[in-house]
C-alpha cells in the first residue's frame, strides 16, 4: 500500500462515524415517537351510585271480574210476547225485561179470586149457623151434637177460606211473574230468545245475563308467600290503609296507562288452591265510567311503602354469571375495572334494587363494558355528561 492511500482509508472510517451517529439519532428519535403512539385507555360510560327515597310497589297480574252477576230465568212457562229492554244497555232491579202472555194467569187469577168469595160466603154461612146455635144449646132447644157439628163446620170453612186465598196469592204471583223482571242494577248482554219464543219455568238456559259493574272485582294470583308478606306489611303499617282490614291499591290497564280510581284490597276474600299453593287475592275499585269490562287483563299494583336509603343499578349494567349471580363491573379509585356480586332484592322500572355488593359513591359502567376487563384501566365519563370538546388543528 502507498503512503498516500493510508490516509484517505483513514478518512474514509472517519467520514462513516458522523453518518453512525445520524442514523442511530433517528433511530432514537422514532423510538419516541412510538412510545408517544401508545392507544389511550378505553373510554367507558358509568353512572355514580348515591341512596335516594324509593316507594316500593309490587305488581301483580290478573283480571277483572264482575262485581255481581244474575242469570235471567223465567217463573212460569208461556210465549214471549215483548222484549223490553236494549242488549248492553243499563237496567235496574225491578225493570220488567220480557212479557210473557198473561192470558191463562189472568183467568186462572179470576178463578182463584171466584173460589175465594165462594168461600168466604160459606164460611159467614158457618159462622152465624155456630153462633146461633151456642144460644140455643144454652136452653136445651137443640143437642149438644148438633151444635158441635155447626162449630166443626164454621173452622172448616175458616179453613176453607185460608186455603182460597193463599190460591188467589198463588195466581196473583204467576201473574206477576209474567213479567220478567231486573233481580239487580247493572249492565245486560244480548238475549237469548225473541219474541214467539216458547220458554218454560226453570229452564237451563238463561234469557239473558246481568252483571253489575260499578264496583268492580280485580283478582290475582300469587304463591301463598306472596300473601303472608303482604299482610305483615299490612300488620306493620307499611301498607297504606284505607278501611278496617284494607289497602290502597292502584291499577295499570292493558294498554299500560293508569286507572284514575284506586281500589281496596280485600285479604278476607281469599282462597287457597290446595293443588298449586296459590292464592286470589281480591281487589274492589270503583268503575262509575264503565271503563272495566269483566275478563280484562290488568295489573295491580300495591305500594309496599318507601325505602328511603335505596341503592338503584341500571340494569343495562348488570349481568349473569354461569352460576345466576347478578353482577357488575365498577370503576375504582385507580380508574381500574373490579368485577363485584351483586345482592338484587327487586326490579323497580328499568333498575334493580341492589342491597349489597357496591356502595353509594362507587361508579358502575353501563355502556362499554364489552371491550374492557377486569383489571384494566379506563376513562371513565359520567353517563348523560356533555361530550368534551375536541382539540382545534390548525397550520402553524
Amino acid at each position: 500500500m502507498s503512503p498516500i492511500s493510508a490516509p484517505s482509508e483513514a478518512v474514509k472510517r472517519s467520514g462513516l462515524r458522523p453518518v453512525a451517529c445520524v442514523a442511530f439519532a433517528v433511530l432514537a428519535a422514532c423510538g419516541g415517537k412510538a412510545e408517544q403512539a401508545a392507544p389511550p385507555p378505553p373510554e367507558v360510560s358509568v353512572v355514580t351510585l348515591k341512596t335516594q327515597a324509593v316507594p316500593l310497589t309490587t305488581e301483580l297480574p290478573g283480571r277483572t271480574t264482575a262485581y255481581r252477576v244474575a242469570e235471567v230465568r223465567p217463573q212460569v212457562g208461556g210465549v214471549v210476547l215483548k222484549r223490553l229492554f236494549t242488549e248492553g244497555g243499563e237496567v235496574k232491579a225491578g225493570q220488567p225485561l220480557y212479557q210473557i202472555d198473561p192470558a191463562t194467569y189472568q183467568a186462572s187469577y179470576e178463578s182463584a179470586k171466584a173460589a175465594l168469595a165462594r168461600a168466604e160466603a160459606q164460611a159467614q154461612s158457618a159462622r152465624t149457623l155456630a153462633e146461633r146455635y151456642e144460644g140455643l144449646v144454652a136452653a136445651n132447644a137443640v143437642s149438644k151434637q148438633s151444635y158441635d157439628d155447626a162449630v166443626a163446620a164454621n173452622l172448616s170453612a175458616q179453613a176453607d177460606v185460608a186455603s182460597a186465598r193463599a190460591a188467589l196469592e198463588t195466581a196473583r204471583i204467576n201473574l206477576v211473574y209474567t213479567k220478567v223482571l231486573a233481580p239487580i242494577s247493572g249492565r245486560i248482554g244480548r238475549s237469548s230468545v225473541t219474541e214467539g219464543a216458547l220458554v218454560t219455568a226453570g229452564q237451563t238456559t238463561a234469557l239473558a245475563t246481568i252483571q253489575q259493574l260499578d264496583p268492580i272485582y280485580v283478582d290475582v294470583t300469587q304463591p301463598a308467600t306472596m300473601l303472608l308478606r303482604l299482610q305483615r306489611e299490612f300488620a306493620s303499617g307499611q301498607l297504606k290503609k284505607v278501611g278496617e282490614q284494607q289497602a290502597e291499591v292502584k291499577l295499570k290497564l292493558e294498554d299500560g296507562s293508569a286507572y284514575e280510581h284506586a281500589g281496596k284490597l280485600q285479604f278476607a276474600e281469599v282462597t287457597v288452591d290446595p293443588s298449586s299453593g296459590s292464592v286470589t287475592l281480591r281487589a274492589v275499585f270503583p268503575n262509575p265510567e264503565g271503563l272495566l269490562l269483566p275478563g280484562m287483563f290488568v295489573h295491580e299494583q300495591i305500594q309496599e311503602g318507601i325505602d328511603e336509603t335505596a341503592l338503584l343499578v341500571p340494569q343495562q349494567a348488570v349481568t349473569r354469571d354461569q352460576r345466576g349471580d347478578a353482577t357488575a363491573l365498577v370503576v375504582n379509585a385507580e380508574s381500574k375495572v373490579e368485577p363485584r356480586v351483586l345482592q338484587t332484592r327487586r326490579t323497580v322500572g328499568d333498575q334493580w334494587l341492589v342491597t349489597g355488593g357496591v356502595k353509594a359513591g362507587e361508579r358502575v359502567i353501563v355502556e362499554g363494558v364489552q371491550k374492557v376487563r377486569p383489571g384494566a384501566v379506563v376513562k371513565a365519563v359520567e353517563q348523560g355528561a356533555a361530550p368534551a370538546a375536541a382539540p382545534q388543528t390548525g397550520a402553524r
